[in-house]
């Protein structure tokens, strides 16, 4: 570069626009996105480390996407290339690969390349970078307002790492535009400018999440307002209103937004929510939707999630929508909200799903004959007998009669559910009545020898299968239980994310896997569990593996605080969850306490708490009957105390005690559900051994020494054994507990 050319650059730098002026240049400054450059986040690390890997940011305009870039390159020891990819192509992708390769090759030096508006390149362009990023050459940051799931090809997309960044809320924007009036080398620090109150509530409000929209509106506002006597430039709400006038509306008819929204408008019907419904249209209308395309979509709404709820919804859509054509804009808006508030009240049924189900049929099932007597018989009746047998219904009372209509390897399924919804709930208990005849006429012909039944699934295999896949649900009672934490938790992408009891790691790797662009943070209780999830961490990516801790609940704020290093003096957590975490705790008070500590400001707690109180009783699997009465009396008292110990920690609460502890503990919106479970399991003889083993394996008393303690014999103690092992011994019981889920913030 020479002196012009610098002297140039210089110039231009001066004249640029305030945003780009003000674009932040290290991640000190850089404000909002708290979700990925917040301490302990997984961006930041990598940023800090130096150790970025590829990633495209994905987010609306004006968030930060091409200011984190110009943050990387400011801070990185890579050589740095930046492409826009709307004003480049091949050739400068290769120019760009082959300075890569020369400085890999003369200096050792990682290049990093930045696409901005990634989601530009064609097929072809993305594939000419592929294998670059693929071996190393280059370390791509890519920079799209689309979704790269959609706009990115999946190769490039799956050697990359995601990162989401959301719209700027008004304390960001309020910040950012304080920032901009308060710098004087860059901003309009040197000048005196006066933003009322009410002007910056109108500009951030307008800006809609935008910190570019501020900032443009800050300085034609700045600008083109002259000073009064004082010097002083005053930037009222008058102003502003003239600086930034209407709302921007991120929708485009082919991207994300256009796709989200309309997803939003359609499960608001479905919810039959008429206020978020009539929001989400009047925001398709407000941004330029075609009509005719959400009328198309309500159609659709009115046969699948509406139905025979209302068969009248169809004919009131189609009838809105022949209106709208008649009428046009803007008169047809009210035949729009017309038909949007009559789907969002009607009641709903999505029984008319039922025809996929016989689709999967015809797909999945041999090949089935029409039955003789439903064949058409004004062909070959007389030959082939086609049609012979056939009752016709209106020759009977009410104009139906009972007789078989589906193919004979498909009698008995069903297809069809009736919902208790509307219309639909009026015939709901007609047609099982008449499902009812139906197959007590199928019954009847079964014993006549010329109907051949179907009994594919029948019998011992089939019967063993079943079996099989009952003795194992304990796995999957497992899953649903994970399954549901995370439902109640809603973790995001950017969490932080701390399980409090990781134990095998049943929601920690959830939790890696949902928050895969924040951090996961696990506490195992003891060294053995931890150096078991350890061993599975190594097997990932360093920037993915969760921090593991090793000790207490209580321990925990010490144990975060040696971790960090000094890298922050507290950490805060989107997400807590944990699995029976106060099961077996003697201080629950204390923990919860120190979990209320460890929550950000709108930090959700989520936890899944087996009550051991209401655990399964073995006087309640067998029948006591023959043993003498008053033995059986003891047995069940003395198992009953077990359970009503008020000095076990382990069963001296409920439900109701978690809710007041947490409520002690500070937490708000306390929701708690009570749920039982039942599972099928088989007890062995290992099962009954170690219910009257003399000898604990464990810190807590068996069952055997639990009677001996409430007086029980050795000898009544071995005919209850006996008694046990002769009803239950590799038999299947139904094994009753209960869970309870909760949720604080």
């Amino acid at each position: 570069m020479d002196l012009f050319d610098y002297s140039r650059q210089q110039q231009l730098e001066k004249e640029a626009p305030l945003a780009a002026r003000m674009r932040p240049r290290t991640l000190d400054e850089f404000i909002g996105q708290e979700h990925i450059v917040g301490p302990g986040r997984l961006l930041r690390r990598a940023i800090q480390a130096d150790q970025l890997s590829s990633v495209i940011f994905y987010g609306p305009p004006g968030t930060g996407k091409t200011t984190l870039a110009r943050i990387i390159a400011n801070t990185t020891h890579a050589h740095f290339i930046a492409l826009n990819a709307v004003l480049s192509g091949v050739k400068d992708i290769r120019e760009a690969i082959q300075v890569a390769q020369d400085r890999r090759g003369m200096f050792s030096q990682k290049t990093i390349l930045f696409i901005d508006e990634v989601h530009r390149f064609n097929k072809a362009q993305q594939d000419a970078l592929l294998p670059h990023v693929e071996n190393g050459t280059v370390i791509l940051i890519g920079a799209t307002t689309e979704n790269p799931y959609f706009e990115v090809i999946k190769a490039l997309v799956s050697r990359s790492r995601i990162f989401q960044l959301r719209s700027l809320n008004e304390d960001d924007l309020r910040a950012i535009a304080w920032q901009a009036l308060a710098d004087e080398e860059r901003g309009y620090g040197k000048l005196k400018v006066n933003l009322t109150d009410a002007a910056l509530d109108h500009l951030v409000n307008v800006a809609n999440g935008d910190a570019r929209a501020v900032l443009n509106a800050i300085e034609l506002a700045v600008e083109t307002t002259p000073p009064d006597e004082y010097g002083v430039i005053n930037v009222t709400t008058e102003v502003a209103e003239e600086s930034i006038q209407r709302r921007a509306v991120l929708y485009d008819k082919d991207g994300d937004a256009h796709f989200d929204t309309i997803s939003a408008f359609i499960k608001s019907l479905r919810g039959s929510d008429p206020d978020a419904a009539l929001y989400w249209l009047a925001k398709m209308v407000y941004a330029g939707e075609d009509p005719r395309f959400i009328f198309r979509r309500m159609i659709i709404f009115a046969g699948e999630d509406v139905g025979l709820a209302d068969p009248n919804a169809l004919r009131v859509v189609v009838s809105a929508a022949q209106a709208f054509d008649y009428v046009g804009l803007p008169e047809g808006r009210f035949h729009l909200s017309e038909a949007c508030l009559y789907l969002a009240t009607a009641p709903k049924s999505n029984s008319t799903m039922a025809f996929f189900d016989a689709l999967s049929a015809v797909e999945k099932e041999r090949e089935a004959q029409v039955p003789n007597h439903l064949r058409d018989s004004s062909r070959d009746s007389q030959d082939f007998g086609h049609g012979a047998g056939y009752l016709y219904p209106h020759a009977y009372r009410d104009h139906w009669v009972a007789q078989q209509y589906l193919p004979d390897s498909l009698q008995g399924r069903v297809f069809y559910q009736p919902s208790n919804q509307g219309y639909e709930a009026s015939i709901q208990v007609q047609v099982a009545r008449r499902r009812e005849e139906q197959l007590a006429a199928m019954l009847e012909a079964e014993a006549s020898p010329t109907l051949e039944i179907d009994r594919v699934g029948k019998g011992p295999a089939a019967q063993n299968r079943w079996l099989q896949r009952t003795l194992s649900n304990t796995g999957q009672q497992l899953g649903q239980v994970r399954d549901k934490v995370f439902a109640l938790a809603r973790v995001e992408r950017h969490d932080l994310v701390l399980d409090l009891n990781a134990g095998t790691g049943l929601l920690t790797w959830e939790a890696v896997r949902r928050a895969a662009a924040g951090g996961v943070w696990a506490l195992a209780t003891n060294e053995q569990s931890a150096r078991a999830l350890q061993q599975q961490a190594n097997n990932l990516n360093q920037l993915e593996r969760p921090v593991i801790l090793t000790g207490t609940i209580q321990e925990l704020p010490q144990l975060i605080k040696a971790a960090l290093a000094g890298e922050a003096e507290h950490l805060g957590f989107d997400a807590v969850i944990g699995r029976n975490v106060f099961t077996r705790l003697a201080d629950k008070s204390d923990a919860a306490q120190t979990i209320k500590g460890l929550l950000r400001p709108n930090g959700r707690l989520a936890l899944a708490e087996t009550v051991p109180k209401h655990s399964q009783r073995l006087h309640r699997l067998a029948d006591l009957s023959s043993l003498e009465p008053k033995l059986a009396k003891r047995i069940v008292a003395a198992e009953e105390a077990v359970y009503n110990n008020p000095a076990d920690p382990m069963v001296n609460w409920d439900s109701s005690d978690l809710r007041t502890l947490l409520q002690d503990a500070g937490f708000s919106e306390i929701e708690l559900v009570q749920e039982p479970l039942a599972s099928q399991r088989r007890l062995g003889s290992e099962q009954i051994e170690r219910w009257f083993s003399q000898n604990s394996e464990s810190d807590r008393p068996t069952f055997a020494q639990h009677l001996i303690e409430a007086g029980v014999t050795a000898a009544e103690l071995e005919n209850l054994k006996q008694l046990l092992a002769s009803q239950l011994l590799e038999q299947v019981v139904t094994w009753q507990s209960t869970i309870v889920y909760m949720v604080a913030s």
